[in-house]
């Protein structure tokens, strides 16, 4: 009887120590998991501060240029007006003046994609009626802001990319202090004589030990 009991406490031992060693390495590998979490974080936050920079400055830059093809658009139309007054008068020689200056301004100044706004207005022009502004047209300003909103929309797809790594980053520093619990139930099961308290502590830190591992395995691994 006494060597029966004398070999259930080895044993008990012994499993107190191979999970203490299994535990260890888990907690080691947890911390390390989320450590790299915490780095990958760092760096998506970076990129998503660098990408939102970069798309608010060329929003800017959008903004500028949407307003000196407005003011160009303004001084084109103008001078449209002023030749088709001077034809209206028969007064030819401002009128091919006047045409000449608009042929400048298109030659030097208009971007392809203005060009073909001046075109679908001036065909909408004759077909309604009624003047049309090129800046109507459908998608027409926003392409001033295009890449300015590709930025932005790669800034907030990795702000939001670390915002899960910061997640995961938590979920794996909770389970590293489960298995601290777990290291601690285990090593104060020694300082217990009897068999059926260590049984216990035995059972409750297995226990907690499935439960932080169960819920590891559901957090995406990251390799350096």
């Amino acid at each position: 009887m006494e060597k029966e009991k004398k070999n259930r406490s080895e044993l008990l031992e012994l499993i107190v120590v191979i999970m203490l060693g299994v535990t260890a390495v888990a907690t080691a590998w947890s911390s390390w998991q989320g450590s790299l979490h915490g780095s990958q974080m760092a760096q998506k936050y970076t990129k998503s501060n660098n990408y939102a920079s970069e798309g608010n400055s060329e929003y800017n830059a959008g903004i500028q240029s949407l307003t000196q093809d407005m003011m160009l658009y303004n001084e084109i139309n103008g001078l449209m007006i002023d030749q088709h007054f001077a034809e209206s008068r028969g007064d030819m020689d401002e009128a091919e003046k006047l045409e000449w200056k608009i042929d400048e301004l298109f030659a030097g100044s208009v971007t392809e994609g203005m060009a073909q706004a001046f075109d679908w207005a001036m065909t909408e022009t004759e077909r309604r009626g009624e003047s049309v502004s090129p800046f109507d047209m459908d998608g027409y300003v926003d392409s001033y802001f295009e890449t300015a909103n590709e930025l932005l929309a790669e800034s907030e797809e990795m702000l939001e990319e670390g915002n899960k790594n910061n997640t995961h980053g938590d979920n794996q520093g909770l389970v590293s202090v489960i298995y601290a619990v777990v290291l601690f139930l285990l090593g104060i099961s020694s300082s217990f004589k009897g068999v059926r308290e260590k049984y216990v502590l035995l059972v409750v830190s297995c226990i907690g030990f499935l439960a932080a591992t169960i819920f590891m395995l559901t957090i995406p691994i990251v390799m350096p």
